[in-house]
């Protein structure tokens, strides 16, 4: 089960660092690669609005 970002994110850009396999990518609101995510959930872990899900 891979995480998701809604559209509560900012795009402030703490989630980038924390992902262990590079599956987010930048835009207005970051995207996550299903196909790359390992479920770790560092990433919501640090999101600072909560924009990050597990689907």
């Amino acid at each position: 089960m891979a995480y998701k970002i809604t559209d509560a994110c900012v795009a402030c850009g703490s989630c980038l660092p924390e992902c262990p396999v590079e599956a987010i990518s930048e835009g207005d609101i970051y995207v996550i690669d299903a196909d790359l995510c390992t479920d770790c959930g560092s990433c919501a872990d640090v999101c600072p609005t909560e924009a990050i899900v597990a689907e």
